[in-house]
């Protein structure tokens, strides 16, 4: 049984410890996830919070069979399609939550790239291919484990993913194109 099944029972069994425990790695990856779907940081920490209350209030209903972290996702989904408030154009996307850089210069640039990626993610995608590629890329989830994440098939989130994949890949070449021709 692994750790994260250990802790799974126990927080089943009414160990508030062991659900803290279980969390805590989700905690940083939710936020980032959520700061995409939210209007404003205070929300994503909203929604944040009524996920983890959420997912220790039905922690009963989890089924092993599943990743946790798929369930946990679905329930910040749910939780984050609630919200009603200005477009989500306007939110701003979050890089890591990191403590520690390397170098500040390169981190600065690194950063960069992937917040205009990112940015231009948001502009050019619907909610859930949105939320399909940042699961895919962002957090290293699995086709499957997106899917079950989404409540759409393996299908869906397989050509959905390449479909994202190329509107972005349309627009970035179609941005470094204008770049040469006024560079």
């Amino acid at each position: 049984m692994t750790d994260e099944l250990k802790l799974i029972a126990a927080a089943k069994a009414g160990s508030a410890d062991a659900f803290a425990d279980l969390v805590r790695g989700y905690r940083e990856r939710l936020l980032r996830f959520l700061l995409t779907r939210s209007p404003s940081y205070a929300d994503a920490e909203d929604v944040l919070q009524d996920t983890l209350i959420a997912a220790f209030r039905y922690l009963h209903s989890y089924d092993s069979r599943w990743r946790f972290s798929t369930w946990l996702y679905r329930i910040a989904i749910r939780n984050a399609a609630k919200l009603r408030g200005p477009d989500l154009a306007d939110v701003a996307i979050v890089g890591d939550l990191r403590d520690e850089e390397s170098d500040p210069l390169q981190q600065c640039i690194a950063d960069s790239e992937t917040d205009n990626l990112w940015l231009s993610a948001r502009e050019l995608l619907n909610d859930e291919v949105f939320a399909a590629m940042w699961l895919r890329y962002a957090e290293d989830m699995s086709v499957n484990d997106i899917a079950k994440a989404l409540d759409r098939s393996t299908s869906w989130a397989k050509v959905n993913l390449m479909r994202g994949r190329r509107v972005l890949e349309t627009h970035m070449n179609g941005a470094a194109e204008k770049s040469e021709a006024y560079g």
